[in-house]
């Protein structure tokens, strides 16, 4: 799992007075509002006596420890310690790590790193969000799968013909072939663009004055940002657009939440919103049934165990991104926290930590970046 990326927290309509525990990339957080609404991000771990903060309660501008009453604002810094008595002296090392949060698209986005502002992977964009003649709706899931098998059967243009009935054939068509990919790179990803011959789309149909029920070919492209998230973007028609976009939340190793947002430019009313909701869920399950029969249950380190063909091109380019980011030194060592898991309670540095020194948590374990490629 990978530190320095923004990751979705929660929906910010599901932020509300009380704090929210979370886990991402396997350690617990938590998220909480302000007395002015602003979400705010902590470590969830009390730099006291290790109490989890979410257990306590929002007072004004600070959460408030469940254990001994210690108050800590939405830097992270303690502003109260009520056994000293009132307009005690706080400690230096009293503070807990805070990262940074954007509310965008519906969702509490936090930053889990220690890079500056400036050298911050930024958040996948949705140009089209709200815009005039677009729809969009959000939904999620939690489902136990690896985040990384996610992402690459999301980049993979080959599966749609087997594993999804609307968007291919399942494999009755015996021409069936990937055609050639148009890729796409870009700082944070790698994509691609292809036709796919596909069914029509219910909706296409309803537009027709003579229905027509043929396989046509689409224009549709994929693509990651950064280490999990993903967009996808479906024209039925040179008209007719559908642009999906998958923020996922690696909890762990093993589970995965994943939150989505679908845009369409036609059926705009809301009325139609849940007819799509459940249509992408639909599809989704059909992706998880899979995802969580793969062996193994976690990305393999190379594609020596895989036998790779032209259209696994994608996943390899996310495979390099993922090692690139790791020399960068951003992969954390999971193996060395589950070591030592009982014996230290360890905390994501935050940017705070390039500025102060002396903290109670000790920062995650990094690897080294020397794994095969």
């Amino acid at each position: 799992m990978f530190m320095n990326f923004w990751y979705p927290a929660e929906t910010s309509a599901a932020l509300g007075g009380d704090p929210i525990k979370i886990r991402i990339i396997g350690q617990d957080l938590v998220i909480f509002r302000d007395a002015d609404g602003t979400a705010h991000c902590l470590a969830n771990t009390c730099c006291h006596r290790g109490a989890s903060l979410a257990g306590g309660r929002v007072l004004g501008d600070c959460l408030q420890c469940p254990y001994h009453g210690w108050q800590f604002d939405g830097d992270g810094m303690c502003r109260r310690i009520p056994s000293l008595g009132p307009n005690a002296k706080i400690p230096n090392r009293a503070r807990v790590d805070a990262y940074p949060t954007q509310e965008r698209y519906g969702l509490v986005f936090v930053f889990l790193g220690d890079l500056p502002e400036e050298e911050r992977p930024p958040i996948m964009e949705i140009e089209e969000y709200e815009q005039p003649g677009w729809r969009s709706t959000l939904q999620w899931f939690e489902w136990p799968f690896n985040y990384k098998r996610s992402v690459e059967n999301g980049i993979d243009p080959a599966h749609n013909e087997f594993v999804h009935p609307t968007h291919g054939f399942s494999g009755a068509n015996e021409d069936y072939k990937v055609g050639p990919l148009d890729m796409r790179e870009t700082e944070w990803g790698t994509g691609f663009f292809n036709k796919v011959l596909a069914p029509p789309l219910a909706e296409k149909r309803m537009q027709q004055e003579s229905a027509r029920t043929e396989a046509a070919y689409i224009d549709a492209g994929t693509g990651h940002h950064g280490v999990a998230s993903i967009w996808t973007h479906i024209h039925p028609t040179p008209v007719m657009f559908i642009h999906q976009y998958l923020y996922e939340a690696p909890v762990d190793e093993h589970n995965t939440r994943l939150f989505l947002i679908n845009a369409r430019n036609f059926l705009t009313e809301p009325e139609h919103d849940e007819r799509f909701k459940q249509r992408n869920a639909y599809v989704a399950e059909q992706d998880r049934d899979v995802l969580t029969e793969l062996l193994p249950t976690l990305s393999p380190p190379n594609n020596i165990t895989e036998t790779f063909v032209a259209s696994d091109h994608p996943i390899g380019r996310y495979r390099e991104h993922l090692k690139d980011w790791e020399k960068r030194g951003w992969r954390i060592d999971r193996q060395a926290i589950a070591a030592t898991r009982h014996e230290t309670a360890y905390a994501i540095p935050s940017p705070a930590r390039r500025v102060h020194k002396g903290w109670a948590l000790t920062p995650v374990p990094i690897m080294t970046g020397t794994a095969s490629s």
